[in-house]
């Protein structure tokens, strides 16, 4: 099924989530600062457990529980607990799954401030949330066993994630932009080796899932993130609108799958390069070299047909994953840097491709 009309990105860039500060107002205002056309909510990671990833986007699911600073598998009243969730998720009483400013503050935070501002140019808002996949991988019940264990649980997670996702969505979208959302799924890194023993086909019916129940409600763009190496025709063939990856890091392997990649490009699917690293950050790093560095990979798709104005329209730049590990210097700059390869790629995408 091919997508409508691509919108006309032109190297746009947004932040993947996670930040190290712990000034919700002040990160807010800059994130506003330095991405206008695209800002995103960030996740404090340092302020509490509760905005962990796993955790974040728990209120609501079923027979899970905060246990010390982890998510578990509760193990309580199965059947009345899956019976109470469905009739709430059947129902799409919506609010039932919201995001709590307890949990998210940023969410809250940045729409108040984009709605505070409507004379602020910008078309597009950014959240996030956990995906399917990496949350089942991520909680463990008391014997160590992943909820991939109990598939109803899985299923009920899935759905209960979807339609938190459309919450987000229409939180967002009172800003009067048009929600961009990624699925953060770092689980699916090495997808297909022995340490990942969840079979292709659940992952693709996961992923599928929580995109298909946002398409059918809402105009939300729905993205994949996955910051490591990945069999990424997996990915494809989930149909996201936007495929996000740490392409400092990872490209060459990225574009060792051509064929889907272009396919996906002449579809009309969107790339967020991440191109300005985070967990391997020396401080040494340049604009010129990143924007050489993106270039070359550019150019490799231009060798596969893809026009130059088909990449520039198509592109999204973010820094390669969260940045919460980051000292706050370092992640400043990382904002910094990319916004003006933003600007840099913006300026000169068709003379230099």
């Amino acid at each position: 099924m091919e997508r409508e009309a691509s919108p006309d990105f032109r190297f746009l860039a947004t932040g993947i989530g996670s930040v190290p500060f712990l000034d919700i107002g002040g990160t807010c205002r800059l994130i506003l600062e330095k991405f206008p056309e695209m800002p995103y909510w960030p996740q404090f990671v340092r302020r509490t457990h509760l905005e962990d990833m796993i955790v974040q986007f728990s209120e609501g699911l079923p027979l899970l529980a905060v246990e010390g600073k982890a998510l578990v598998f509760s193990q309580g009243q199965v059947e009345k607990e899956l019976v109470s969730f469905y009739e709430r998720y059947l129902a799409d009483d919506v609010e039932k799954f919201a995001v709590s400013p307890e949990y998210a503050p940023g969410l809250h935070e940045l729409t108040a401030l984009v709605r505070q501002q409507p004379r602020l140019s910008g078309l597009y808002i950014k959240g996030q949330t956990v995906g399917p996949v990496t949350l089942a991988a991520a909680v463990k019940d008391r014997e160590g066993r992943s909820l991939f264990y109990y598939p109803d649980l899985v299923d009920a997670c899935t759905k209960g994630l979807a339609i938190k996702a459309l919450w987000q969505v229409r939180e967002l979208s009172i800003t009067g932009r048009r929600t961009v959302i990624f699925l953060d799924e770092p689980y699916l890194t090495g997808f297909g080796s022995a340490f990942t023993p969840v079979q292709r086909e659940d992952v693709v019916q996961m992923l599928r899932e929580v995109i298909d129940y946002l398409r059918e409600r809402s105009d939300a763009l729905v993205g994949i993130h996955c910051c490591g190496n990945t069999e990424w025709p997996v990915i494809v063939e989930a149909r996201p609108d936007i495929i996000s990856f740490d392409a400092f890091s990872h490209m060459e392997h990225f574009l060792l799958f051509p064929e889907a990649i272009s396919r996906f490009i002449r579809n009309g699917g969107i790339v967020a390069w991440g191109m300005v690293p985070t967990f391997g950050y020396t401080g040494a790093e340049t604009v010129e070299g990143i924007h050489a560095k993106l270039q070359d990979g550019l150019q490799r798709l231009l060798r596969c047909g893809i026009e130059p104005e088909e990449i520039a329209r198509q592109s999204i730049l973010t820094p390669a994953c969260g940045m919460g590990t980051m000292d706050t210097p370092a992640a400043s700059r990382v904002l910094e840097m990319l916004s003006l390869l933003s600007q840099k790629c913006a300026r000169n995408h068709l003379k230099e491709l």
